[in-house]
């Protein structure tokens, strides 16, 4: 006899890997009907946090539950955590952003509320820019750095993270010297 679940119980074991959050279109590719989702959260089984996004409640809060939901509040596939948000993930810089930088394909327009949080950066990455940190989808550290650079991020920071990421197998001695170069140039045109 087939174990029976309830729709609480599916969308708890989507919610574990991604920092207790569940969108309506995964549920919904899990084979729970859409129309159940309000449902559940109006009997307090689960709260919608944004649009097409829901908090299980028996999944336990983590520190970097708004850095997950950032990226699900994207509805986008291929959105990670960017900018100086990633180079803070990477802790390889003291950067504080005030915003989380997120970025998307060029081709995607994100019409949300609940937005004002986020940065939004367009640009087409391939697989090997993006990683997993936290099990949260984010730029790797040469990516980081670059678009930090391009950014107009404070020099200091970024010379923080190409020493402290040097240090590390995230960022290459090649890597580490192109960008080097790509920061002196920029602080010469400046």
């Amino acid at each position: 006899m087939p174990e029976v679940r309830t729709y609480v119980e599916r969308l708890r074991e989507i919610a574990l890997d991604q920092h207790g959050f569940v969108t309506a279109t995964q549920a919904v590719s899990e084979g729970i009907p859409r129309t159940e989702l309000p449902k559940l959260a109006a009997r307090d089984r689960i709260e919608r946090v944004a649009h097409g996004v829901y908090r299980i409640p028996q999944v336990p809060a983590t520190p970097h539950d708004n850095w997950a939901l950032a990226v699900l509040w994207t509805g986008a596939d291929e959105a990670c955590l960017s900018h100086e948000t990633a180079l803070a993930a990477w802790e390889v810089s003291d950067v504080n952003p005030d915003h989380i930088h997120l970025t998307v394909a060029k081709k995607r327009r994100l019409r949300r509320a609940g937005g004002d949080r986020y940065v939004i950066h367009h640009r087409d990455l391939s697989l090997g820019q993006r990683t997993q940190w936290d099990a949260i989808p984010i730029t790797d550290l040469p990516t980081t750095i670059a678009d930090c650079i391009e950014a107009g991020t404070p020099t200091y920071l970024i010379r923080q993270g190409l020493q402290r990421g040097g240090l590390t197998s995230m960022l290459p001695g090649a890597e580490r010297d192109r960008l080097t170069h790509l920061l002196a140039r920029r602080d010469e045109q400046a």
